[in-house]
């Protein structure tokens, strides 16, 4: 469905792989064919992740080294940071305009929902920042931000292809409502049970293709929206541990964030989801 690109850096690193297999081929025959595609899955999951990547490694390095006496904030520098590599990515041409243009999107919507979260307890922003809406710091934009990123990334390196996909705007109605369901859940019943049996008859008999090198995998898309919010799950857990945030239970000292978090975090992914497969068929539209 996508091209790779000419993401030069990723594109030499995939060369010399090349080469490195063929030797190994011809040595050790088919176990080192796969080592080989399994190390390039590695290398675009890699590149997928560079955002949100760079995101979480800021987290760690301001929470162990950040000076406590300079006037910029440690929120503050995060929010700064992550624009500045917002804009080398779309310098280097790493991210598309259209993707960018989501992923602004998706940090509107992130930080209009942590506004409401934080007004009604769901979880503090426990340090000062000035660059700020209501007591939720910018730079929590882009936390959401990154998962855009992802997709849009993934999507485009890996060249996805999908077998019985929905409607596009069944999974725009859906994600409405699990956007929705983020505020009403609070003053009306949680209709999370009832989102997640739409997710599995909507995306059930899904299956996504991805192309590591010139074949093409599958899985089922459910599988893999699994998957990926497992992974944000961890990330959550570094971001608490490193105090950017804090749940109600961690205020008196860390502890992990319950595994129950999972299913909010993948109905979330599905709101970022159904925005990149907007640019998606836009792009497919385009180049007919």
């Amino acid at each position: 469905m996508e091209r790779l690109g000419t993401e030069g850096a990723l594109t030499r690193g995939v060369a010399w792989l090349d080469a490195w297999a063929a030797q190994l081929v011809s040595r050790h025959g088919r176990w080192a064919a796969a080592l080989h595609e399994f190390v390039c899955f590695g290398v675009k999951q890699a590149s997928a992740c560079l955002f949100g990547g760079c995101m979480v490694a800021l987290l760690v390095v301001t929470w162990a080294f950040y000076p406590e006496d300079v006037w910029l904030t440690r929120y503050d520098f995060l929010t700064l940071a992550a624009l500045a590599i917002q804009v080398v990515l779309l310098a280097l041409r790493l991210e598309s305009r259209e993707e960018a243009w989501v992923i602004l999107l998706f940090h509107l919507v992130g930080t209009a929902m942590e506004v409401f979260k934080t007004a009604v307890g769901s979880w503090t922003y426990p340090e000062a920042s000035v660059l700020r809406v209501g007591g939720v710091p910018l730079f929590t934009g882009f936390m959401y931000a990154s998962v855009g990123s992802y997709i849009a990334r993934a999507w485009r390196l890996f060249g996805f292809r999908f077998v019985r996909h929905p409607s596009f705007g069944a999974t725009v109605w859906l994600a409405v409502a699990i956007y929705l369901n983020f505020f009403a859940h609070h003053y009306l019943l949680d209709a999370r049970l009832l989102l997640f049996a739409a997710v599995v008859i909507l995306f059930g008999r899904t299956w996504i293709f991805f192309r590591v090198r010139d074949t093409y995998r599958r899985m089922p898309l459910l599988l893999g929206f699994v998957l990926v919010a497992g992974f944000i799950w961890l990330a959550e857990n570094i971001g608490t541990f490193t105090s950017a945030w804090r749940y109600p239970a961690q205020r008196h000292g860390w502890s992990m964030v319950p595994v129950g978090k999972l299913g909010a975090w993948l109905l979330l992914m599905i709101i970022s989801y159904v925005m990149v497969s907007a640019v998606a068929r836009r792009r497919n539209d385009r180049d007919g």
